[in-house]
């Protein structure tokens, strides 16, 4: 029999199983992925869309755990991520923004970082509906990690790079039932400043996820 001896240890098995939500920490845990199971791959493939309406619901902290290391977690002891990286250099940063603030997802530590406390949702695109997601996730380019000159090839390759995270959120969606659709229209001089992000760093895509909209 599980014996729980102090709050804060409860409070961890209930993030463990999804029954709290954790947010509102300055560094939320995220629990360890399940990379086992899911939908298989073609089926995923099959079922790939994107979807506009969304319910109300959160996710809770297991899928999000899931979701996160889909889209950019670690899948080899030698720092690899699940999605590849021109010239390896490993340049795009996930920003989780929620209804209880906006969120950058370490990968190293699978945790989440607060950076924000305010819900900076309706500020992540231009579609009424970002505000109704239960996530909207922001890819940004770290340009101090990338170290690339040529605005031409910034473009090509953090663009790129982006993309490959979103189909992996795509192929993730369509697994768990989930809406998501991934948006190139975004008021990036608003969004980077809300978001407080240095001159160095280039919002690259964003994408909604949640739970699809009963009618």
């Amino acid at each position: 029999m599980l014996r729980i001896r102090s709050h804060a240890a409860l409070l961890g098995v209930l993030m463990l199983f999804g029954v709290v939500s954790g947010f509102g920490q300055e560094v939320i845990k995220l629990p360890p992925p399940k990379t086992d199971g899911g939908m298989p791959l073609m089926q995923a493939l099959k079922e790939r869309k994107s979807n506009r309406e969304f319910g109300a619901e959160k996710l809770p902290m297991t899928v999000l755990s899931n979701l996160l290391w889909a889209a950019w977690g670690l899948n080899r002891p030698d720092g690899h991520h699940t999605a590849p990286s021109a010239s390896n250099r490993q340049e795009i940063d996930v920003y989780v923004a929620t209804a209880d603030g906006l969120y950058l997802y370490d990968a190293k530590e699978h945790q989440l970082k607060r950076v924000l406390a305010e819900d900076v949702r309706a500020t992540t695109g231009t579609q009424p509906f970002v505000k109704e997601a239960a996530v909207n996730l922001v890819y940004v380019a770290d340009l101090a990690k990338g170290n690339r000159k040529d605005p031409a090839a910034i473009e090509f390759y953090t663009g790129t790079n982006a993309a490959f995270l979103a189909q992996n959120v795509y192929l993730f969606c369509a697994s768990e039932k989930l809406a998501t659709v991934v948006r190139a229209s975004i008021d990036r001089p608003a969004l980077a400043k809300a978001m407080k992000l240095r001159a160095d760093q280039k919002i690259a895509l964003a994408q909604s996820v949640g739970y699809p909209k009963q009618p």
